[in-house]
């Protein structure tokens, strides 16, 4: 049976949950700012300070607030980082059991053949700049396997953006995060990130010809290429 000392702080922090939620939401507690000191908001609720934690360890999960160790949470305004944050520690978890990691990177699979697609489609001069700018960039770190990879990141953010839905930038960075622990032990050749580079052109030149067939088959053979090397570093198993 749960002890009734237990279940009475649990309530009490879903109840300042509630409050500070609904603080944070209205802007009362500004974005990017200390959340109060425990102290105050001890004598503000009339709580302890376990039911204090509580409330904070729960907002940190749902994205409102950032736990910072020694120091006070920052407030974070409800937006879609927000809410694709919260589902880290769910999908960290999903990451460890077999399959995870492929299951997750072929939703991106799925993602980007769309974005590419609609890119091919509808890209206004402006996009087809950043994107000819970022691939340039792409070139110019093929020797520099650090400098490679941000680059990396950066023309494939390109694509989430130009639909201009605030969605997708906020998926692309969550994929970022929760590929990460994978794709920073990846080993890092100048020769790999050359053949990741065309792949780079090849999406590119789909797009600037406005071919979605030829902008998606890139995207997916870029991708699946990328898939083969992890396979290659850790196995099938992922």
């Amino acid at each position: 049976m749960q002890d009734i000392n237990e279940s009475r702080s649990g309530r009490a922090a879903d109840t300042v949950v509630r409050q500070l939620s609904q603080k944070i939401q209205s802007g009362e507690y500004s974005d990017g700012t200390p959340l109060p000191p425990e102290r105050l908001l001890m004598e503000e609720f009339g709580i302890s300070r376990t039911v204090v934690r509580e409330a904070v360890q729960s907002l940190s999960k749902q994205g409102l607030l950032e736990a910072r160790p020694r120091h006070r949470p920052i407030v974070r305004k409800p937006g879609y980082d927000a809410a694709i944050s919260a589902m880290e520690s769910v999908v960290s978890h999903l990451l460890n059991n077999s399959g995870g990691v492929k299951n997750l990177f072929d939703t991106r699979i799925l993602v980007e053949s769309a974005l590419v697609r609609q890119a091919a489609q509808q890209a206004q001069r402006d996009d087809i700049a950043a994107l000819k700018s970022a691939l340039e960039a792409n070139k110019a770190a093929v020797d520099d396997s650090e400098r490679f990879y941000l680059t990396d990141r950066a023309f494939h953010a390109l694509l989430y953006e130009i639909p201009q839905n605030p969605v997708l930038p906020a998926l692309h960075r969550a994929y970022v995060t929760w590929l990460a622990p994978q794709w920073s032990r990846m080993p890092r050749l100048p020769e790999r990130n050359r053949a990741n580079y065309e792949a780079h052109v090849a999406i590119f030149d789909g797009i600037l010809m406005r071919d979605p067939d030829a902008a998606e088959t890139a995207l997916r053979c870029h991708l699946d290429q990328a898939w083969e090397q992890v396979c290659e570093t850790f196995g099938d198993g992922l």
